[in-house]
Formats: C-alpha cells, structure tokens, sequence
C-alpha cells in the first residue's frame, strides 16, 4: 500500500508495508483523514506517536471495513466507517481497534466523516468527561475557529451551554457566531479577559478550553467564576506560567490537564461509545455537521500543512485517498 512518509522537510506519498491485522482490530481501506496540529509537530519531531502506534501520521480517518480481527462484533466488512486513531490516518489502509470506530452518520460523505473522530471526541472528552460541563454553565472556547473550536461550539449549542470564543479575527468569530457560539472577540484587537464580565453578567467562566497555555493561564485563572475548570488541551504558546495559587484555593479552581492520543484503548473506547449515543444521533438530524475548509488530494500534502500552519482555516482540512 502506499502512505505519506516524512523525508527530511517534505511528506512524500510512498510505497509502505500494509499493517497486520491482530485480534479486536479492524483494518479499513481509508478514503479520507485530516488534519490536526499534532500531525504539524509530529512531522518535526515534536510529538511523538505512544509507543506500538504507527509511525504515519494521521489520527482519524473515514473508510470502507477491509477485514474484522478475532472477536470483532462491531462492525462487519463492508461497512462505511470513520475512526480515532493514534496514527496512520496518512495511509491507504489503518488497522485500529474495533472500539474506536463508528459508523459514518447518515447522510455524511467520507470527506464529511473523516472531520469527525478526532475533534469530536477531544471536545466532549474535555467538555463533559473531564470538566463535567452542566446545562446553563458558562464556557470560553479558545480558538474557537479551529476543528476542535467548532465541534465544541457545536455541542454547548445543542446542550445548552452558553458559549464564547476567541478566534484570530474578526470574520472568524463571525461565523463561530453563526455555528452556534453566543459572543467571541478577535484575540489581536480584544483582550479576553476583559470581556468575560461583560460576557457573563459578572458571573465568570464555569469551563475554558485551552489549546494555548503559556501566557493565557492567568487570564484563564482570572476568568473563571467560583468552582470553575480550565482544562489544558494544548500548549501552542508554551509550558510554563505563573499560577496564583490564592486565587485558585480562595475559588476553588480547577486546572485539568488533558491529552486523548496516549489514553488507554478502553479509555478512548468510552469516549466513542458516548459519541455514537449523544452525537451522532445530533448530526443525523442535521444539528451538528462537520466543519470543513477544504479537501486536498493526499498528494498534496505539504500543501495543506502550510495552509495548516498559517491559521487562516474555519474547521478541519480534509485529504481524500483515491
């Protein structure tokens, strides 16, 4: 089979070894996967895969069922699915275990289902796994324009979660606007922090989302309201800042860190079972959909993590597999 391969600076569509299929596995003929920024700092050595994950980049994908391993009573072969992976999205076969896979929600294209697994199941794991979010509690999505900002402003609009975003600018929070969020500001004209009283009516932030770290976390501390959560999902301006402590124990804050990639098969499992009962039922009926910017045949690989990198996309970057 062939796969994307990361040759010095350039990702080339090369011939590669097909994965085994072991017991509790599914192997799926991939027709599309897209892009996270994971696969930007995984390609410069950055993150690397958890050990035994494949080596190709790609961490979701959306597909025909191939073959079914020993003990697989999920899916069938045959069966149009999309799935997490913890790598080998990149691929024109993914070998995963049977718990991460879905099948694709009526109605959706491969293009459309391949937007789904990773983000979808970031967001609910961190909004209501993690953080426990309630109905009517207060959320700040940090880059909100991003794959895993739409699907969160997706699921607090049909939960019933008011939420706001930043975004990198004006047009950006516009159409998380129109997705569902109830307010946003642009990060490089507004400071955010100063619009979350206004925003809350002085309550403050029950749950923040936060793929940034670094300089945000004292803004985050200072925008959450009493027995809030700020839950750590990335840390695209870095790894260390202050902590004010008296403020966290006076309020009874919450900092949780969390990451989906390392997590255990059952763990990750959870998270899509609970998928397929409380999402997916919301995308069949046309209320939740996925957000995509464009597809770009997998060839064109470099291409589309430059347009990653620039941050100039609404939702996710698509690449078809022939």
């Amino acid at each position: 089979m062939k796969a994307i391969q990361v040759e010095g600076q350039e990702l080339r569509w090369n011939d590669v070894v097909e994965p085994p299929l072991g017991v509790g596995e599914v192997r799926i003929i991939n027709r599309a996967t897209a892009l996270n920024r994971a696969d930007l700092a995984q390609r410069v050595g950055d993150y690397a895969p958890p050990p035994g994950a494949s080596l190709i980049l790609g961490l979701e994908c959306a597909g025909v069922v191939e073959a079914i391993g020993e003990g697989v009573g999920r899916v069938r072969e045959g069966d149009h699915v999309c799935a997490l992976l913890a790598g080998g999205g990149y691929a024109e076969k993914v070998v995963v275990p049977a718990g991460q896979v879905l099948p694709i929600p009526e109605g959706l294209s491969f293009h459309e289902a391949a937007a789904l697994p990773e983000v979808f199941a970031t967001a609910y794991l961190n909004l209501f796994m993690e953080a426990y979010l309630e109905p009517g509690e207060f959320v700040l999505l940090h880059a909100g324009a991003s794959g895993v900002g739409t699907a969160a402003i997706q699921l607090c609009a049909a939960f019933d979660n008011p939420c706001f975003v930043t975004a990198g600018n004006t047009e950006k929070v516009e159409r998380c606007v129109e997705l569902g969020a109830a307010a946003g500001c642009d990060r490089h004209a507004v400071h955010f922090v100063e619009e979350v009283p206004r925003w809350t009516s002085q309550h403050g932030m029950d749950v923040i989302l936060d793929p940034v770290g670094g300089a945000y976390f004292e803004s985050n501390i200072a925008s959450l309201a009493v027995d809030g959560r700020l839950v750590l999902i990335g840390l695209l301006d870095g790894s260390t800042a202050p902590v004010a402590l008296g403020a966290m124990m006076s309020r009874r804050l919450r900092v949780i860190g969390s990451t989906l990639r390392g997590r255990s098969i059952a763990a990750k499992s959870r998270v899509m079972d609970a998928l397929r009962e409380r999402v997916w039922p919301l995308i069949e009926a046309g209320k939740i959909r996925a957000v995509v910017e464009t597809v770009m045949p997998v060839t064109d690989a470099n291409q589309a993590h430059q347009l990653l990198s620039e941050n100039g996309t609404f939702g996710k970057v698509v690449l078809d597999i022939p």
